[in-house]
């Protein structure tokens, strides 16, 4: 099985193509993640949708608005009430967890990696087969 982020932006306009990714493949909906992390002493948050995987051909998407996103629970702020609200009308529940930064990684598929061995040891994603 292939599991692979796919980045859209920072959250800005790009989080409306991921509420939208969102409502059109909630059949397809495993989770809505929210990942908190500091950076430059600012609270961020990425936001991701975790689809459930193709059938055939056993590729997972994960896709992610990285680290533009107040953390709500410091500064409240409407991006993150948007994706609040469809997480409701879509019957899921965020799952939030705390990350290291993406600038800790020399290349951001390294990132990558460690998100998905998170996702993977906490059972969020299926074990690599």
């Amino acid at each position: 099985m292939i599991q692979r982020f796919i980045e859209l932006g920072e959250g800005y306009s790009d989080l409306y193509e991921l509420l939208e990714l969102a409502k059109a493949n909630k059949h397809r909906l495993a989770h809505m993640m929210a990942f908190h992390t500091v950076i430059k002493e600012k609270q961020v948050s990425s936001l991701a949708v975790v689809l459930e995987p193709t059938d055939p051909g056993k590729f997972q998407a994960l896709y992610i608005c990285r680290e533009g996103i107040p953390n709500p629970t410091y500064i409240p702020n409407k991006r993150y009430d948007l994706f609040l609200q469809t997480a409701e009308e879509l019957g899921k529940q965020i799952i939030q967890l705390s990350v290291k930064p993406s600038t800790l990684f020399h290349e951001r598929e390294l990132y990558y990696q460690h998100l998905i061995a998170i996702l993977r040891l906490n059972h969020y994603i299926k074990p690599l087969q």
